[in-house]
């Protein structure tokens, strides 16, 4: 079998699985197709099917494959936050600005509190903490605590179908904030000067091109020609996402958001 034949099987496995669970065991009303989704993945990975059909797995799942997925996953994810980075609306946004920034500070400090008491709990003991600070490891538990993991977020409000609808908006940009500033405080616990540095060239090299796209945009009247300058612009925002160590799918959705709904 050569790594295309792999590529293929693997993408059928996992693609298919989950679905054919969800379909066939009714599973839609105690868990959904994205609860499902999550489960095989952890399932058909190398602690569980590796494990047990080991030589198997390692026929479909050969290192050239995973590469393979990963590129795919990659796309996918950022493609997939650029969407509600589009159905986010930045006029609403903007209108709504304190209630925002208020909002998703709370719901940033709260789970933080949690994961601070939760590495007090772990400090003195040398296999959690490492070679940290005392403050690094804290706060680096807390944020971890406190992060979103926004693809799942945008899928489970798509699913209760309220990813179009004010609240489903609001909940996106609250969450989309407190990404953006746990990836950034992430390099101040790193102590990451060089990190801290690229961010802010991300930010406002961002900013100032977020203009002309939006102008470029308006003045494209071919359907075909804003798709082609979405996709530019959705790789090019990505890309110095993670170059800034913002992380990818910060970009994707930073992407979306300057963009209108209705250019689309």
């Amino acid at each position: 079998m050569n790594a295309s034949e792999a590529l293929f099987i693997a993408l059928l496995i996992i693609y298919a699985a989950p679905y054919l669970v969800w379909r066939f065991l009714k599973t839609e009303n105690y868990a959904p197709l994205v609860v499902v989704q999550i489960i095989c993945g952890i399932l058909l990975g190398p602690s569980i099917l590796g494990s047990v059909f080991s030589k198997q797995y390692n026929n479909i799942f050969t290192p050239e494959v995973m590469v393979g997925l990963g590129g795919i996953a990659k796309l996918a994810v950022v493609a997939f936050v650029w969407t509600a980075g589009v159905e986010l609306s930045l006029k609403e946004a903007l209108e709504n600005k304190k209630e925002t920034i208020v909002t998703a500070v709370f719901a940033l400090i709260v789970p933080l509190i949690f994961g601070l008491f939760g590495a007090l709990i772990l400090i003195n003991d040398n296999k959690w903490v490492g070679t940290a600070a005392s403050w690094q490891f804290l706060l680096g538990t807390g944020m971890a605590t406190a992060v979103t993991a926004l693809p799942i977020l945008v899928l489970v409000l798509e699913k209760l179908d309220i990813l179009n609808s004010p609240f489903g908006r609001r909940v996106i940009r609250y969450a989309s904030l407190d990404d953006i500033v746990i990836w950034s405080v992430l390099a101040v616990i790193l102590l990451d000067w060089e990190r801290i540095i690229r961010q802010g060239i991300f930010l406002i090299t961002y900013v100032s091109m977020s203009f002309g796209v939006r102008k470029l945009f308006v003045s494209l009247k071919n359907h075909q020609d804003k798709w082609a300058l979405a996709l530019c612009w959705l790789m090019l925002t990505a890309f110095l996402a993670d170059w800034s160590g913002l992380h990818y799918m910060v970009g994707g959705f930073l992407a979306g958001a300057i963009m209108d709904k209705d250019w689309f």
